[in-house]
């Protein structure tokens, strides 16, 4: 398994693995499964494929959301159809919530009571954190307190199950982290390389028709909610193509989401992995291809 940040290499560490035996790269990246992303996600093409099988990209319709546990069964499957074939599952991507979900299975959060949920979403986010406070304090510690999302779930949790937020997480199921063998890398490479990369590979996007794959998004009249209506680089080049802003502009926002993105990642990946997980954080080239891949082997 490769992970780590947007931009870091770890589709051509992937692919290098691959070719040196029987296998099949597995997508882990939120963005990439969606159909309608192929450059603002950075999907590899067919020609970047070279041959060798890829599983979980762009499979999903972008007027869908893919949740992380929708995800982690269609991972599973590939994986368990990998085994059966004898052949090498690798699993690449920067999605940590993801990879996380596959491992340590999902939280066995019942249903949330409809009237519930109506009425912390009535709330405004500093009232529902101010009632998180009294009635699931851990998790009030552990959020940031304006993340409104997370705020709303964790007490909606609380109020329709009864049980705090850690008492679900306590009692994860499903996960495959001890049913298989894990040979993983974290790359971490210079954070400055990093987000050279990402600036530069954004402009690449631009020019290899970015512009005309969020016009099709617009065409399709999706809500705005939508995964792929936020997927970073879309909301930017749809206010462009809209004469909301200039294409100056949208670079630049574009480029500085992109890498706030990969920090969090970044910090995401160094802190949430576990500490036996091998990191690599040198720069990432076709000098060390060969021994970054050793690493994994």
């Amino acid at each position: 398994m490769i992970v780590g940040p947007t931009a870091s290499g770890k589709s051509a560490l992937a692919l290098d693995l691959a070719k040196k035996q029987p296998s099949v790269v597995i997508n882990a990246d939120s963005a990439q499964v969606y159909s309608d992303l192929q450059i603002l996600s950075a999907r590899p093409s067919a020609e970047e494929m070279d041959g060798v099988s890829h599983r979980l990209y762009g499979y999903i319709d972008g007027a869908e959301a893919c949740s992380a546990a929708r995800w982690a069964a269609d991972a599973k499957a590939e994986i368990a159809e990998a085994h059966e074939r004898d052949i090498l599952p690798i699993l690449v991507g920067g999605t940590g919530l993801y990879v996380r979900t596959l491992f340590d299975g999902i939280a066995p959060i019942p249903e949330i009571d409809p009237s519930i949920r109506t009425e912390v979403r009535a709330l405004t986010v500093d009232e529902a954190y101010t009632a998180l406070l009294k009635e699931d304090p851990t998790s009030a510690d552990r959020l940031n307190q304006k993340d409104s999302s997370r705020i709303m779930r964790a007490l909606e949790v609380v109020r329709s199950s009864g049980k705090p937020m850690d008492h679900w997480h306590a009692h994860m199921a499903g996960g495959i982290g001890d049913d298989i063998a894990l040979h993983p890398l974290v790359l971490l490479p210079p954070r400055e390389w990093l987000y050279e990369r990402c600036d530069r590979r954004f402009g690449v996007m631009l020019e290899d028709g970015g512009e005309a794959e969020v016009a099709n998004l617009l065409k399709r009249d999706l809500p705005a909610d939508c995964p792929v209506m936020r997927a970073i680089g879309v909301p930017e080049i749809a206010a462009w193509i809209q004469h909301e802003i200039s294409l100056d502009d949208a670079k630049a926002m574009a480029m500085a989401a992109t890498r706030q993105y990969a920090k969090r990642q970044f910090t995401w990946f160094r802190n949430q992995c576990p500490a036996e997980w091998p990191r690599y954080e040198e720069i990432i080239n076709n000098d060390n291809l060969d021994y970054i891949v050793r690493l994994l082997q």
